[in-house]
């Protein structure tokens, strides 16, 4: 919303202003086109995550290994104790970041970007009583992930699976949480400070997304041939469908294309990775029937599907419940906010905008 205030526009949200000149990615919701470090995001599908991490390390001036890390005994002490209270997953996670030390930028984002699986699955673990596991050497960050939390070295297509995902929310413009991060970070301070911050705003329900209530409304229709009926009558009672529309992309997202993908190759082979065809079968029914129905409803919407629709048939499909989603995604996207650190660390500027005073006068 945009208003006139004392003869100065003011753009509430910073909605439309161009805060920053990026190289890392480029989104345009126009085209539904996501370029990432100069690459389109379905060229990067095929990545491994570690390849992609150092893309966007590179371009933003920095040349370091990514590698998951064991965690110190202070941040398994901390989310030992907030398992005991039961502490929400996106919360233990930005307590546990919170501990990591480092003492330049650079070990700051190798400690960051190697530590949250290892944060995310050893808290998770201990939420369901079980001891965290130390990293494997010779597993990459996906396979250590799905490690860590299983015990059970993963199906070469869960860790695919799993790679396209991260992949796909490793950055995607100036969002929220990285606004956030470069904020705390063109302030002069530390790395872990700003990624602290970004965690939280990431916890948001209006960035962090709903992945969880999308897979709800596959399961709510259950059956293919249920599917009409029930999508008509949300849409009717003007309910929102869940997973599709974006406020960015006014085509098919292209994440959502990727994912859509990558769910196939994995849901293919369920013999092997253990995963529901059916599932996936539905979840395409349900898809098709939405899509046409939100066209006859709502024509010229072009309310297409989006990112969360097929994260959550995804991260299902590798076994992982709801809370476990957010912080998932915050494993991703930890590359990103530590790549535009860099960016705005070199540009050595302070993020300050104005505001307009609309109180009482003395």
């Amino acid at each position: 919303m945009t208003t006139e205030t004392h003869d100065t526009r003011v753009h509430n949200g910073l909605e439309g202003i161009i805060a920053a000149e990026t190289r890392l990615s480029m989104v345009d919701g126009a085209r539904g086109e996501l370029v990432i470090g100069g690459y389109r995001v379905e060229e990067l599908a095929s990545w491994s995550f570690e390849r992609t991490v150092t893309l966007l390390w590179e371009t933003a001036g920095f040349r370091g290994e990514v590698r998951t890390l064991p965690l110190a005994d202070e941040t398994l002490t901390l989310l030992r104790s907030a398992a005991a209270k039961r502490v929400a997953p996106m919360d233990a996670l930005r307590m546990a970041a919170g501990t990591l030390i480092a003492e330049d930028d650079g070990t700051a984002a190798t400690v960051l970007v190697g530590s949250f699986p290892t944060i995310v699955a050893a808290y998770w673990r201990l939420l369901h009583g079980r001891d965290p596991l130390p990293p494997r050497a010779d597993l990459g960050i996906a396979a250590n992930y799905l490690y860590m939390l299983s015990e059970t070295e993963p199906h070469p297509e869960l860790v695919r699976g799993l790679e396209t995902y991260l992949n796909t929310v490793i950055d995607h413009g100036l969002n929220a949480s990285t606004f956030t991060a470069r904020v705390i970070a063109s302030t002069g301070s530390d790395f872990v400070s700003a990624i602290t911050g970004a965690i939280g705003a990431l916890k948001g329900p209006l960035h962090g997304g709903a992945p969880g209530p999308a897979l709800d409304m596959v399961f709510e229709i259950g059956d293919p041939a249920r599917a009409e009926g029930v999508l008509r009558k949300k849409i009717q009672s003007g309910e929102r469908l869940m997973g599709f529309g974006h406020r960015v992309y006014k085509v098919r997202d292209p994440r959502a294309d990727v994912l859509a993908a990558a769910a196939e190759r994995m849901f293919s082979r369920p013999g092997e990775t253990g995963v529901d065809m059916h599932l996936y079968d539905l979840a395409r029914a349900v898809e098709q029937t939405a899509l046409r129905l939100l066209e006859e409803h709502k024509p010229g919407r072009h309310l297409q599907t989006n990112v969360e629709f097929y994260t959550a048939l995804l991260l299902h499909g590798l076994g992982f419940e709801v809370p476990l989603f957010t912080p998932t995604f915050a494993i991703g996207r930890a590359a990103g906010w530590t790549a535009h650190c860099f960016e705005q660390r070199a540009l050595g500027k302070l993020i300050r905008p104005q505001s307009v005073y609309v109180g009482a006068m003395p």
